[in-house]
């Protein structure tokens, strides 16, 4: 089997599971198999893991594509996550650097079927230059359409303007990260964790390296979320952030968005809590092994 390659597109949608089950439904019938799927009716938000050989995960992201940008509405989204399109991003992941070529080969060709398909993409990171999400997310679709309409900036691929139906695809080819969140208990201050979340970036001088951190209120259940991504699960991973928080914060839970990798998950504290968390299943090892797929 060619070389196995990860996607792990987000759609904004989070709470219609007729909407959710039809983008992963046309993912499969692409040919991807859908390791994960998770959805956050708070974010507006929902999560697939794919797994495949080149060729077959560019399909499946054109597929996924057409299906949410005719099913998703993105002026009824109104989850707490930034986003800027029905299909926000589309990263590819090379598990291993024999594979970082075949990731970057992917994702720009994943890219030119998402221009055939009407939508703008927008590369970031490796193939962008080094920009990052946050950056082309500032100030939500309509800075970014703003930011178009101006000439400050051109999509990589596809119309050189933004559906407000639709928006746009950001597009990378990447290692694997770590998308982790950490409940607050019932009265911590929001302020207080968007300090933190502040505090803990990467980008702030003293920050901690690969972190990218946002506060967010979530409604349904009235407490403060610290959602984190690890881009250097390596050097930090979820261990120092949960120590990091826990010296200004009271946590309540943890929980992992995706899947991880087994080592990342084998360095998860004990005492967090982490409900109906099993580490077999959200490790991407572990769901290839579930599904015979040969890394």
């Amino acid at each position: 089997m060619r070389d196995i390659l990860l996607s792990i597109p987000n759609v904004s949608e989070g709470s219609d599971p007729f909407v959710i089950a039809s983008i992963r439904g046309a993912y499969e019938t692409a040919g991807a198999v859908v390791l994960d799927e998770h959805s956050d009716a708070d974010h507006g938000r929902s999560v697939h893991t794919l797994a495949g050989p080149q060729g077959v995960l560019s399909d499946a992201i054109e597929a996924g594509y057409r299906v949410a940008s005719s099913m998703i509405k993105l002026d009824k989204n109104d989850g707490v996550h930034p986003h800027v399109g029905v299909m926000d991003v589309a990263p590819f992941v090379y598990l291993d650097s024999g594979r970082r070529g075949a990731a970057c080969a992917e994702a720009l060709t994943a890219a030119g079927k998402l221009e055939r398909a009407g939508s703008p993409v927008f590369l970031y990171g490796l193939l962008g230059d080094g920009r990052s999400r946050a950056e082309l997310r500032r100030g939500g679709l309509s800075g970014l359409s703003g930011r178009v309409m101006a000439g400050s900036l051109r999509p990589d691929f596809g119309p050189a303007s933004l559906s407000p139906k639709t928006g746009a695809v950001l597009c990378c080819a990447r290692p694997p990260l770590v998308a982790f969140n950490l409940l607050l208990v019932a009265g911590e201050s929001f302020e207080e964790a968007e300090e933190t979340a502040v505090r803990l970036r990467e980008a702030t001088p003293g920050g901690l390296p690969g972190v990218r951190a946002l506060a967010l209120q979530l409604a349904s259940v009235s407490r403060v979320q610290l959602s984190f991504n690890l881009e250097q699960p390596q050097l930090v991973g979820i261990r120092e952030v949960y120590e990091a928080v826990s010296a200004e914060h009271q946590v309540t839970s943890g929980e992992l968005i995706g899947l991880a990798q087994e080592a990342v998950i084998g360095r998860i504290p004990g005492e967090l809590e982490m409900p109906d968390f099993d580490p077999q299943r959200r490790s991407v090892e572990g769901c290839l092994r579930f599904h015979g797929i040969t890394d």
